[in-house]
């Protein structure tokens, strides 16, 4: 039996296949949604950029108004106003306790009175209402805020940006930590900021008005013109760029080579900046320095105009800026509006100002002085700062020997300060030099009678103060072919080099730097050096050292020359850099005298005034001469003569020999010899005791002389012993 297999046959057409449904539905629900998402993506898209906006706003500070700036600054101001008022109060208050103190010195009463009267000043500025906020005042806090917000969302955290709360939820947002609240937050509406109208002021009383953005108001500047809103930040005083091109320009940094700024600010009121920055490696800021003038000119300023130091390493460099010349102008010496006395070596004198407007005030101790400069370079001015301020400290004895014979140096005679003073005469110099060796090695022994290796102030007194010598116009004593010049050379070097420990000093003044004039040794002894207008870079490095033009330290260089501008330098001070001398004039303003009287007073109170001590300078000289220089001479004009206080037998017995001799040249009609002068005078004298007595007058020995039917014989000039009595006595 044969079986049938019988196969049904597929139909395919009454079969549903699920795939196909289902990208069916797909594809109608997404036509159906496209409208919706579209819509989203739109949506989405405006949200996006509103959030961006709105970052970007909140970084710029754009979300906080001029108004709320100004309140916080004013809030800042008082509050730093009321503490620097309690402490002018208490400062107050405890001057006027000193001043009630029974039995007040007078010159501290002075002092403390004048510490007052500035104190009461500085209460009344402090108490006064000047709270007035500027644009620029505006624009600094506004650029404190950006970067505070860049620090905190640096930092990943945030709170108060310089005091001022702002959105939290956009900070939130900022900092990626806000989640989908901040995203909603940032996605709405802002509304309207409103802006402070700083330019035009409220009257007293009334209320700072706002008005919101774009609706029109009434302005002062035009109907047209809308009131200027000061929330424009202030550039830095110096990008990168323009400090990268000037470095390359003076040939600083190569020409592919670049720096990093660190810290760029913008002007400051007082219209000087300073800009932080890395030089590339390999170039120094002791290199930078060294063409200081170039790149001063790259930056379009002169050399006085920059400041160069270094931040912390070799090749970090803090440059100062300023866009006016600091030393256009002459400031008064502030030793004019100071009363009472000064500590010369704790505190120093003051005698110029840096670039930056700091006074230098260079201490009387470590060191001796040379000031340099050519004629009418101010070099004058500038040592009368110095021995001026000098003065007002009664512990420092001044000795001045004048290079020419004018009255320059007579008013620290006429008041009694100048403890000697005389003018050209290299012999009394020498033994002015030679007393002070003998007095150094009087000091030295009472230091170390005292177990001291130098003088500290506590012995200042124990040796009897501190010696200032100042020798004006050094060339008149020190060109070659000067009498006695080796000699007084070899006394100043040696003086310079070891006499500091024992608080003798020295200030050598002269227009002629030269190694001839002062050489290489004398003045590296000297470690305050003062450079003001010179000829040549061989004249600036005579003074500032051996190459100090190649490091850019070139006295010859000044354009335009300013009287009393110079290249200082003093180790001990942290000084060297330019500087100008404050002004201080005698000739037309009388103010050295003026100073010189102060100190006069100060002085006598203290016992210090010239007389009122045992001065053992002056005993050497006048054993040595016979002839008086304390305070001048007997007139106080610099002309040595008889000591009006005092004369010893040796001494009445040399003028009443001289006396005696004029006498018979007067008998004679003429020169004399010893010989017939002393048989003239009788008496048993003898031509050789003649001529000893007359050495010690100061005559010095016999020269040749003519005389009528001898010729020429030694002898001595009618003239000459006529002039010396007249010193002698001080006609």
């Amino acid at each position: 039996m044969a079986i049938e297999t019988q196969h049904e046959t597929t139909r395919t057409d009454d079969i549903i296949d699920v795939e196909v449904v289902e990208q069916n539905r797909v594809d109608r629900l997404k036509e159906a949604a496209a409208p919706h998402t579209a819509k989203a993506k739109a949506a989405f898209a405006d949200q996006k950029a509103r959030v961006g906006v709105r970052v970007a706003a909140w970084f710029k500070t754009e979300d906080v108004t001029d108004a709320q700036l100004a309140t916080e600054i004013e809030k800042k101001r008082r509050e730093a106003a009321k503490q620097e008022l309690g402490e002018a109060r208490a400062r107050v208050a405890r001057i006027k306790a000193q001043l009630r103190t029974p039995e007040l010195p007078q010159e501290v009463a002075a002092s403390l009175s004048v510490q007052l009267a500035g104190a009461e000043v500085q209460l009344q500025m402090l108490t006064a209402d000047n709270l007035k906020i500027t644009g620029r005042d505006l624009s600094k806090a506004r650029w404190a805020k950006k970067a505070g917000r860049l620090g905190a969302v640096a930092a990943g955290a945030y709170g108060m940006v310089n005091g001022i709360a702002v959105e939290p939820l956009l900070a939130l947002a900022a900092l990626g930590v806000g989640g989908p609240v901040g995203w909603w937050y940032l996605a709405h509406e802002e509304a309207p900021a409103k802006r402070v109208d700083l330019v035009k002021q409220p009257a007293a009383g009334q209320p700072v008005q706002v008005a919101d953005e774009g609706t029109a108001a009434a302005s002062p500047y035009g109907p047209n013109l809308a009131a200027p809103v000061f929330d424009a930040p202030a550039p830095p005083a110096l990008d990168e760029a323009v400090l990268t091109e000037a470095l390359r320009r003076a040939t600083v940094i190569k020409p592919d080579a670049t720096v990093k700024v660190l810290s760029a600010p913008a002007w400051g009121e007082d219209g000087t900046a300073t800009t932080v920055f890395d030089l590339p490696a390999g170039v120094t800021v002791t290199a930078l320095s060294k063409k200081a003038e170039a790149f001063a000119g790259a930056l379009g300023r002169d050399l006085s105009m920059i400041d160069i130091t270094k931040a912390g390493t070799a090749s970090r460099a803090s440059l100062w800026m300023s866009d006016a010349d600091p030393f256009a102008d002459v400031r008064p010496s502030p030793l004019l509006d100071h009363r009472g006395s000064i500590d010369a070596w704790k505190d120093g004198v003051p005698v110029a100002w840096a670039k930056r407007g700091n006074a230098i005030a260079l201490p009387i101790k470590n060191s001796s002085f040379v000031i340099a400069g050519m004629t009418r370079s101010g070099k004058g001015v500038g040592a009368a700062n110095l021995i001026a301020g000098a003065a007002m400290d009664t512990r420092i004895n001044i000795r001045i020997v004048a290079g020419k014979t004018n009255g320059e140096w007579d008013p620290a005679a006429k008041a009694g300060v100048a403890a000697t003073y005389f003018k050209p005469n290299p012999a009394r110099l020498l033994a002015l030099l030679q007393a002070l060796k003998a007095d150094m090695d009087r000091r030295n022994r009472i230091l170390g009678e005292l177990g001291k290796s130098k003088v500290v102030p506590e012995c200042i007194d124990r040796v009897g103060g501190l010696e200032l010598l100042v020798i004006d116009e050094l060339a008149t004593f020190t060109r070659p072919d000067k009498p006695f010049r080796d000699e007084i050379l070899e006394a100043l070097i040696e003086l310079s080099a070891v006499a500091a420990g024992a608080g003798i000093f020295v200030v050598l003044i002269t227009q002629y730097p030269e190694v001839t004039v002062i050489p290489q040794a004398l003045a590296m002894n000297c470690g305050t050096r003062w450079a003001m207008r010179v000829d040549n870079a061989t004249q600036s490095n005579a003074i500032l050292g051996g190459g100090a033009s190649s490091s850019g330290r070139d006295a010859s260089k000044f354009d335009p020359p300013l009287p009393g501008l110079g290249w200082l330098v003093n180790p001990f001070a942290g000084v060297t850099d330019l500087a100008r001398s404050f002004d201080l004039d005698e000739d037309e303003r009388g103010e050295v005298t003026e100073l010189m009287t102060r100190s006069a007073k100060l002085r006598e109170v203290a016992g210090r005034l010239t007389g009122q001590w045992d001065d053992p300078i002056e005993a050497h000289l006048r054993k040595a001469t016979g002839l008086s220089s304390a305070a001048g001479g007997p007139d106080r004009n610099g002309i040595p003569g008889r000591d009006v206080t005092a004369m010893t037998p040796e001494q009445k017995a040399a003028r009443e020999a001289l006396i005696d001799a004029i006498d018979v040249m007067d008998q004679f009609d003429r020169d004399a010899q010893l010989e017939e002068m002393a048989a003239a005078i009788g008496n048993g004298l003898t031509a050789d005791r003649l001529g000893e007595l007359l050495r010690q007058a100061g005559a010095g020995p016999t020269g040749k002389v003519t005389i009528a039917d001898r010729g020429r014989v030694q002898g001595y000039r009618r003239d000459a012993l006529k002039a010396l009595l007249e010193r002698i006595d001080g006609a």
